[in-house]
């Protein structure tokens, strides 16, 4: 990503803030949520916003709520406006066990109304005892499994696509976890996929014909949402290739990403 001369500082805000419009040369305001079981929340929360604000300037709120459990209800969603004072959602949780509609409602409902969401790796396992397709609609995907972790061979599908600018053609990641995902909503784009794996005989992973979308962008309601699978572990989520990733998929979910890859004018990416 084209890098020009604005510094990056990560801003820790406070719940309350006023809302204001999202303006040219102004900072992006995000709410990153997190919690629950299975990941190491405690470093993605740090490792994720600097990522980002390697590349653009963005004023963080975090919430980490439920330690690992897996029904947790975050206590933000209680209040309808809970995202009202923000730019962009970043959506890093994994409550598999939450499903009450009434409540999930209150998460969709901002987003559906036009709020850019960035969901993240277990955040598709979010919600998973919900009965009916709502979460999985605003997701852009179904999913509720994963397989052995192995090296993911991932494969570009749309490399014209701004989103995917830059992004390397062909990475083989560490040993990851390939979420398998059986459907790719209407309203949904694949960018990139892998093949699921088995061992061979010698006890090597060998590539199967099943392959699985890991990265995509979706429309739900009047709001953009950018998708990844991507990624268990935190050396995966230190490469540059995935921060550089987040940050388009960012830009994009928020409609200040141009043809190019790049930040539209007035919103710079800032200097590393």
């Amino acid at each position: 990503m084209k890098k020009l001369l604005l510094l990056a500082v990560t801003t820790f805000v406070c719940f309350g803030s006023a809302a204001l419009a999202l303006e040219p040369g102004k900072p992006i305001r995000a709410l990153y949520l997190t919690g629950g079981c299975c990941h190491d929340y405690d470093h993605q929360k740090v490792i994720i916003p600097d990522a980002i604000n390697a590349n653009i300037n963005v004023t963080w709120t975090i919430v980490q709520e439920g330690g690992t459990s897996t029904d947790h209800r975050m206590s933000i969603y209680e209040n309808k406006d809970w995202a009202k004072d923000y730019d962009i959602i970043v959506h890093n949780e994994c409550f598999a066990d939450v499903a009450d509609p009434e409540f999930i409602e209150n998460v969709l409902a901002p987003h559906r109304a036009g709020k850019p969401a960035i969901v993240i790796h277990c955040e598709m396992h979010t919600f998973r005892a919900l009965k009916s397709d709502a979460w999985h609609e605003f997701l852009g995907v179904t999913t509720t499994h994963h397989g052995a972790q192995y090296p993911l061979d991932i494969k570009v599908l749309q490399p014209d696509n701004p989103v995917m600018r830059g992004f390397p053609h062909d990475w083989s990641t560490m040993p990851e976890e390939l979420y398998h995902i059986d459907k790719v909503w209407p309203t949904a784009t694949a960018l990139a996929q892998a093949p699921e794996k088995k061992k061979g005989p010698d006890g090597k992973w060998i590539d199967t014909p099943t392959l699985n979308t890991l990265i995509w962008i979706n429309t739900y309601g009047q709001g953009r949402v950018f998708g990844t699978t991507l990624a268990h572990h935190n050396e995966t989520m230190q490469n540059p290739a995935y921060g550089e990733l987040l940050t388009r998929g960012f830009l994009w979910a928020c409609d200040l990403l141009d043809d190019h890859g790049n930040p539209k004018t007035g919103f710079a990416p800032a200097k590393k």
